[in-house]
């Protein structure tokens, strides 16, 4: 049961802080996304992000921050096998299947919702 409490407390200070950047320092959201992603990736780069998804599990892994984790850990790691080829490639092919999923089920929700734009 702790490990619930433990992903869902660290889940959501994640969000706090997402939440706090709208709130008090009044960034837009693709300012507040890129922060995330950033911080994510900086959090890998020094190699303290894996230790956190060990201790949170999905609350460190379902938020966006783990999407820059992903990108760094994938370069990374390919950087290591194959140079700077490896950094470009690496990042890819850790992330092209979430990228693929979410303009996939973008499309899907397109076609069977109706836009609430300008008529």
């Amino acid at each position: 049961m702790s490990m619930f409490i433990t992903a869902f407390v660290v889940g959501g200070l994640i969000c706090v802080i997402g939440q706090l950047l709208f709130d008090v320092a009044k960034l837009t959201p693709a300012h507040t996304l890129c922060i995330l992603v950033v911080s994510g990736s900086i959090l890998d780069g020094f190699g303290w992000y894996e230790p956190l998804i060990d201790f949170a599990g999905a609350g460190a892994t379902i938020p966006i921050t783990s999407f820059g984790n992903a990108l760094t850990h994938g370069a990374m790691a390919e950087a290591e096998k194959h140079g700077l080829v490896g950094v470009l490639t690496g990042m890819f092919e850790v992330t092209s299947s979430g990228i693929s999923a979410a303009i996939l089920f973008g499309f899907i929700a397109a076609l069977l919702f109706k836009s609430k734009g300008k008529n």
